[in-house]
């Protein structure tokens, strides 16, 4: 059994974002977006989002690249004098690791996202972070302590296998992420804590060109178990999208989204599209798999 959870990042970003959210969910198969509670056109994506009950929306934890809910001088060992967190994502982890009072500081600006989220009377659908920094060990003992306080019952685990890439898109060669080797880890802490967790997730080495042939390439090639596709759809490419995002194929990935022939594709292969709040609590087909084959490989006494 394939299940696809599909969803659009950045959600609040800009209008034109907002826009293409709008339009994958509602001529598309765009099942869920994950809301920037702090950015420009937070408050436009909170209000489409109002208008489409049937689309999932979710946290999109903002700590690295981007402004801060919180006022500078309460977090000042995460951002600069213009509240803005670090853009240099290995730099900013280090730091994460190792400044002293920075746990206390994160713990704050996590609780403020999740309180601004809470804010907007949707129902919180999942839990991811702008540029995965959820996988960092500190972030994620964070994220699961506060946010089961708020209703967080699931979180994106970025494992992309680089093998269906490789073979939906032979002309590339692909590399695990460096934090590949974390994902086991948020992945048990997950478990532990009773959350849900998607098995693949796809949209990291594509990032910003998950366009039509990609996708009707790689959905006869998805893993049996729950994947998501994560993209970056918007309708346009603004100045400040280009400037933030420079080499994306917005409108490419909109497309994509939109196109009859996947919408076609993905009825043809019995894929289930859903959001994550369809997922029972704990699931995650990988864990139970990796769990089993502990079982059966250790020593019998």
């Amino acid at each position: 059994m394939r299940r696809l959870i599909v969803c659009a990042d950045d959600f609040g970003r800009d209008v034109a974002v907002n826009e293409a959210v709008e339009i994958a969910h509602r001529d598309g198969i765009l099942t869920c977006a994950s809301l920037m509670v702090g950015a420009p056109a937070a408050a436009d994506a909170i209000e489409r989002a109002r208008r489409l009950p049937g689309l999932r929306v979710g946290l999109h934890l903002v700590l690295i690249d981007g402004p801060a809910m919180s006022p500078p001088t309460q977090i000042s060992r995460l951002v600069g004098t213009d509240g803005v967190f670090d853009d240099r994502q290995v730099r900013a982890g280090f730091r994460y690791f190792l400044a002293p009072g920075v746990r206390r500081q994160l713990a704050a600006e996590i609780t403020a996202q999740f309180e601004a989220f809470r804010a907007t009377g949707l129902v919180l659908d999942h839990v991811n972070a702008h540029k995965h920094m959820h996988v960092h060990p500190t972030v994620a003992r964070l994220l699961v302590e506060i946010g089961r306080d708020y209703g967080m019952r699931a979180v994106r685990v970025p494992a992309e296998p680089a093998t269906v890439l490789q073979a939906a898109d032979p002309a590339h060669r692909y590399r695990a992420p460096l934090y590949d080797g974390v994902n086991a880890r948020l992945r048990r802490r997950l478990h532990r804590a009773g959350m849900a967790a998607n098995d693949h997730v796809f949209g990291i080495a594509w990032s910003g060109g998950m366009d039509e042939a990609r996708l009707l390439s790689l959905l006869p090639r998805l893993p049996a178990g729950t994947s998501e596709l994560y993209a970056h759809p918007a309708s346009q490419t603004t100045a400040a999208l280009a400037a933030g995002m420079p080499g994306y194929r917005h409108a490419d990935e909109l497309a994509a989204l939109v196109s009859p022939a996947v919408k076609q594709k993905v009825g043809e292969l019995g894929i289930e599209l859903i959001g994550y709040a369809d997922l029972p609590p704990g699931a995650s087909r990988l864990l139970h798999y990796e769990a089993t084959r502990a079982c059966l490989t250790a020593p019998r006494r």
